[in-house]
């Protein structure tokens, strides 16, 4: 299928300059896209954006309603949903990977490079097979994708290559994958839960934790750690998504107009993306936090054969690709 990233073609946009054009007609068709983000978040605003671009499209005879914070539900019961006809959208990623493996390759830790390596895997070849797969696996559409904020380390002294992580001990989701990938970098991983982590860096429990930078920011990291260090070591996007029985009950013409909306909204999102990563920067730093830069290859070569080691054979070749890129 062809990436949101791509703007549809000229037969699209003739059908969507055509929509323009007709009478004002009533509303005809509410969609209902369900997240798990808060209200500040930028996946919000962009789907608030989908809304407003998909109803000027069609004259406003598709509405969309967002439900923020989970709730419309949890991220797996609205997969369920929009599978069964009673949820029409939401924003999802690699948990997609239960019904199509290849969503995996949403967050390999150490796999893209830089965003641009990560957008061009996302909206080329690779990124087609996915959603592909998702569409016939999961039986929910991917309309374009959204970028995520790389996850980084952030610990009570300076770690500038895996030798430095000696004998960390640090929380990481309970994640198998990222378990084994930082025990091959030579810290001591430990998985635990989100609401555990700020008293356990407190009481020194643990010396570390690995997160989006906004995370760090929102769950006050900076008063209980001083460096956070640019391991970017995983860069992930995530999909606006619906489901293939709604997708199937709208016209050639409504279809162009959703795909259309989407692009908008990602071009929207990345807007929002680049300056939440800016302020959040700016903020920790002005909170007491020193930001290290660190020896990306080698932390790469070193987590490579973790990771292979923890993908399905059906996508290994895919990954070992994507590396040697």
């Amino acid at each position: 299928m062809t990436s949101a990233w791509k703007l549809p073609g000229l037969a699209a946009a003739a059908l969507i300059a055509g929509l323009a054009a007709t009478p004002t007609l009533a509303q005809e068709i509410t969609l209902k896209l369900g997240h798990l983000a808060n209200e500040d978040n930028p996946w919000h605003k962009a789907s608030l954006k989908f809304g407003e671009e998909l109803s000027a499209l069609t004259d406003g005879r598709i509405a969309v309603e967002v439900y923020p914070n989970e709730s419309l539900g949890k991220e797996i019961d609205l997969i369920n949903g929009m599978q069964l006809g009673t949820v029409d959208m939401t924003i999802t990623g690699e948990s997609l990977q239960n019904w199509a493996p290849m969503a995996a390759l949403l967050a390999l830790p150490y796999a893209y490079k830089s965003i641009e390596h990560m957008d061009a895997v996302a909206s080329g070849e690779i990124g087609q097979q996915i959603e592909a797969q998702i569409v016939e696996r999961a039986q929910i559409r991917p309309i374009t994708y959204f970028a995520r904020g790389a996850r980084e380390l952030t610990s009570n002294r300076p770690i500038e290559s895996p030798d430095d992580l000696d004998g960390l001990k640090m929380r990481v989701p309970n994640v198998p994958l990222f378990v084994d990938v930082w025990k091959s970098l030579g810290a001591q991983p430990t998985p635990m839960a989100f609401s555990e982590v700020f008293t356990s860096l407190q009481n020194g429990t643990i010396d570390g934790q690995e997160n989006p930078l906004a995370l760090i920011r929102s769950a006050n990291f900076n008063e209980v750690q001083d460096y956070v260090n640019l391991t970017d070591h995983v860069r992930s996007w995530i999909y606006l998504t619906i489901s293939e029985l709604t997708w199937a009950k709208l016209s050639p013409e409504d279809q162009a107009a959703v795909m259309e909306a989407a692009s908008r909204a990602q071009a929207y999102e990345r807007e929002l993306f680049e300056q939440s990563l800016a302020d959040d920067r700016a903020w920790l730093e002005e909170h007491g936090m020193t930001f290290v830069e660190v020896d990306n290859a080698a932390f790469a070569a070193k987590a490579k054969d973790a990771v292979l080691a923890n993908v399905g054979a059906d996508i290994r070749p895919v990954v070992e690709q994507i590396f040697a890129e």
